[in-house]
């Protein structure tokens, strides 16, 4: 059919999260976390980023490459998972086209060796893998409604307090440690869990992060070298 289209990525994320549990549920909520946008042949060339170095942060258009199906209505985790509202209404990953939209910080653009020509991102919503379809500079003028209405998510939800004793942290680097708390901070967990109890484990950066909360506080219990969370 004439109006049928077909994507190709342009590029692929790279970053210290491998899968979906551990993801900051916005982009900017951590601004911390650090990756890369590696081309793919076709488009790794100078001459496609000529002028990006005008511009703080880009619009990156992704695919759910985990999500297959679609819903016509979906539980937002904000609402508790207890109220229906119409796919279109919300930024859940079951859509008809399962496409994303993060808005990213450009922090560098440089020299990749054999990857060639890499953009590196901060501030991404994004599992290491992820296929890019397109990139678009944000331009504050027209991109930004400060006085828009945002529905039933109004605002970022409150942060948790995350206490981890700093000798597990001495794999990372300070801009991972405290990127991990402050993924850690955004509670990860799916909001029907509340058990006290139970250890979560999430990866990070080749590392597997253990982790239990108690009311308001995240408690690392163990971190350990790994590509996969438990």
């Amino acid at each position: 059919m004439k109006d049928q289209l077909t994507l190709s990525p342009i590029a692929y994320y790279e970053g210290p999260l491998t899968d979906k549990f551990g993801l900051p549920r916005q982009s900017g909520l951590v601004p911390e976390i650090e990756g890369t946008l590696v081309f793919t042949p076709p488009y790794r060339m100078r001459e496609a980023l000529r002028g990006m170095e005008g511009f703080s942060h880009l619009w990156l258009i992704w695919g759910f490459s985990k999500n297959r199906t679609w819903s016509p209505t979906v539980r937002p985790p904000r609402l508790g998972g207890n109220e229906r509202l119409g796919v279109f209404a919300t930024r859940s990953p079951f859509r008809p086209n399962p496409l994303g939209l993060s808005l990213v910080e450009l922090a560098k653009i440089k020299e990749g060796g054999a990857k060639g020509i890499i953009l590196v991102v901060r501030g991404a919503d994004l599992m290491s893998g992820t296929p890019i379809y397109d990139i678009k500079p944000y331009i504050p003028y027209a991109d930004a409604r400060p006085q828009a209405r945002s529905g039933f998510a109004a605002g970022p939800e409150d942060e948790l307090c995350v206490e981890c004793d700093e000798a597990l942290l001495a794999p990372f680097t300070p801009t991972q440690r405290q990127a991990l708390k402050k993924v850690l901070a955004q509670d990860p967990r799916p909001h029907y869990q509340h058990d006290a109890q139970r250890i979560y484990g999430m990866s990070f950066s080749g590392f597997n992060v253990h982790f239990r909360i108690d009311g308001r506080t995240v408690l690392v219990t163990d971190i350990q070298k790994g590509s996969s969370s438990d």
